[in-house]
């Protein structure tokens, strides 16, 4: 497993129950997660001393309990910071875990020794982007919500990283991919966090089991000569290691020779020093 390890004001102190309890920055937050089905005795101090709890309704859904918590803060990892606030489906705008691949892919760009362009998809709140900026990387950040992209350029300011270059798209990924493919554009690095279901700008239906693999295929098209790697993310079950690493060794590894690795990634627990696994990610890369 991959382990987000190097976090300094993020952590998961505990889970149990369905619920992880966490530290983010100053403040305790304790939300729901799949796959903590253990039940064992919630001893933290924290589960008593939460600034926020997100309880999931059996309906579908949930809805935030506030008890001090602002609506907005930061947190740092390394010299990124971003700007976090709780919202809608329990989220707070960052995925900790990803952590674990920013450094991955930052320590390629760095040791390129050459201009490196990078597409980002599904970025979201811009982790992925921010740290390949900060890496040195020419980036192209893609999300289909206004809002996302608006986030991520806040984040990129609070980062000192407004005059890198990057360009921010709100897009569908998909017809942004078979774009560049019409106007001969490359990429040295492709990034992808698919949601398992979601709807372009226009309404476009994305279903991840079902899209992944041609998508994957497209993005083949639009890598440079001299590829330096392609990342997929999946939080998505049914989407196992084995079977990311099937896709990245037919589509990419089969034109451009490299190594292919996939895993869980994960994050470590303070209590226990057990890891919670927070989904998986395909890796290739140039030898």
């Amino acid at each position: 497993m991959w382990i987000a390890e190097n976090w300094k004001d993020y952590e998961v102190i505990d889970c149990s129950g369905g619920e992880k309890l966490e530290r983010w920055g100053n403040y305790i937050l304790v939300r729901p997660d799949p796959q903590v089905i253990w039940n064992t005795p919630k001893k933290q101090p924290g589960w008593k001393r939460m600034n926020a709890h997100y309880h999931r309704s059996k309906k579908g859904g949930g809805e935030w309990e506030f008890f001090d918590l602002p609506e907005q803060w930061q947190i740092r990892y390394k010299k990124l910071t971003f700007n976090l606030k709780p919202f809608n489906f329990k989220h707070t705008g960052l995925f900790p875990e990803q952590a674990v691949n920013w450094d991955w892919f930052s320590e390629k760009i760095q040791n390129a020794g050459r201009p490196v362009k990078v597409l980002n998809l599904f970025a979201y709140t811009g982790g992925a982007t921010l740290a390949a900026a900060a890496a040195g990387a020419h980036v192209t950040h893609v999300d289909a919500s206004k809002g996302m992209v608006q986030w991520a350029k806040e984040n990129a300011a609070s980062s000192g990283l407004s005059d890198r270059p990057v360009r921010w798209l709100v897009d569908d990924c998909v017809k942004f991919v078979e774009r560049e493919i019409r106007r001969g554009n490359h990429y040295d690095g492709i990034i992808m966090d698919p949601p398992s279901y979601g709807r372009g700008p226009k309404g476009e239906i994305w279903k991840i089991e079902d899209s992944i693999h041609d998508f994957v295929k497209l993005c083949a098209q639009i890598l440079s000569d001299e590829p330096l790697f392609f990342l997929i993310n999946s939080y998505t079950t049914g989407l196992a290691p084995a079977v990311l690493t099937y896709m990245l060794e037919t589509e990419i590894n089969s034109a451009h020779s490299g190594m292919v690795l996939s895993d869980e990634i994960g994050l470590p627990v303070s209590s226990t020093g057990l890891v919670l696994p927070c989904g998986a990610s395909g890796r290739w890369c140039a030898k």
